[in-house]
């Protein structure tokens, strides 16, 4: 019996999924692995442990497995496939693939075929590929320019609009007021409450010069807080952010389909952003359908570790 290894990590969290030729036996998530964002140490944890945990669910041992395939935000850069092989290769001694996260969560889509994948994780990109093989991405810049649509996107609007609720209302910024008295409603006070809560302070000061604090605070932290909360601030900003990420999709379909304007293309999504905010998901479908009529979009959540562990099957053979 042959067993292969698939790991999606990600900024918020590594999934490792364990499979045979033909089914997936166990997974586990563990921390964040994004070396840019975590530095090589903790990556190194959250990747072994996940790959020890998932093994131990399936009831074999690392040394058992044949071939690995890992996907990861920036893997395309050599330094740091390097680094994410060299923290895998202390427990699994045979090959290891690094490969980009929106290749193992295309795969997952569309296995070899064509279409239009959107991420909307920590950071939001879309990646596309037609019949012949040919791929183009918009989006991905990363969090200081871009990334429109991404947990850290959200996080950070929410901040700068709930600072211009607090300036249109009639307090003022005072950090001795208590924690949102001077907010407009009581809705934005319930949210201004969450993201203290998420970011351990205690008033709009405080928020704001966390917020503008160096190095950056983790404004994707703060994204359950927006998804979960019911104020119009917060839903305002849940659909731009879908409306964004409809734009950076319908670039790479006119990019890559124009040439045939009647046929349908294929379109899905991933990432915790879409997983975890309803609403994203619902302004992205409208959205795309109207600034592209041709789409046709999945309206699951596709889980990338999928593609990675299809691909190890792949590569193995």
């Amino acid at each position: 019996m042959s067993y292969y290894l698939g790991i999606d990590g990600g900024g918020t969290k590594t999934t490792c999924a364990v499979g045979d030729e033909l089914h997936l036996l166990a997974s586990a998530t563990a921390g964040p692995s994004n070396i840019v964002r975590v530095g090589e140490a903790p990556a190194r944890e959250s990747l072994q442990r996940s790959v020890r945990q998932a093994c131990a669910a399936a009831g074999i041992t690392p040394a058992q497995v044949e071939h690995t395939c890992v996907g990861g935000s920036g893997a395309a850069r050599p330094e740091l496939a390097e680094a994410v092989r060299r923290c895998l290769a202390e427990i699994v001694t045979t090959p290891i693939d690094v490969v980009g996260d929106m290749q193992i969560a295309l795969e997952a889509a569309f296995d070899t075929g064509p279409g239009v994948i959107v991420i909307a994780g920590t950071g939001s990109i879309a990646y596309a590929r037609d019949r012949e093989g040919t791929t183009v991405r918009a989006g991905g810049w990363g969090f200081a320019i871009g990334d429109e649509g991404s947990a850290h996107w959200i996080g950070r609007a929410a901040v700068s609009e709930l600072l211009r609720a607090a300036d249109r209302s009639s307090g003022d910024m005072d950090s001795s007021d208590s924690p949102g008295q001077h907010l407009e409603t009581g809705l934005h006070s319930v949210l201004a409450q969450a993201l203290f809560k998420a970011w351990g302070v205690q008033s709009l000061a405080d928020l704001a010069r966390a917020a503008n604090s160096i190095p950056p605070p983790d404004f994707a932290a703060l994204f359950p807080a927006v998804a979960a909360s019911e104020d119009d601030l917060a839903r305002n900003v849940l659909t731009r952010a879908g409306r964004e990420l409809a734009a950076i999709a319908a670039v790479v379909m006119q990019r890559l389909f124009a040439r045939d304007q009647c046929a349908s293309v294929r379109v899905a999504m991933t990432g915790g952003v879409f997983g975890h905010a309803k609403l994203v998901r619902e302004v992205f479908y409208n959205e795309l359908r109207l600034l592209e009529p041709r789409a046709e979009v999945n309206p699951q959540v596709v889980e990338p570790v999928e593609g990675a562990l299809r691909m190890a099957r792949r590569a193995a053979k």
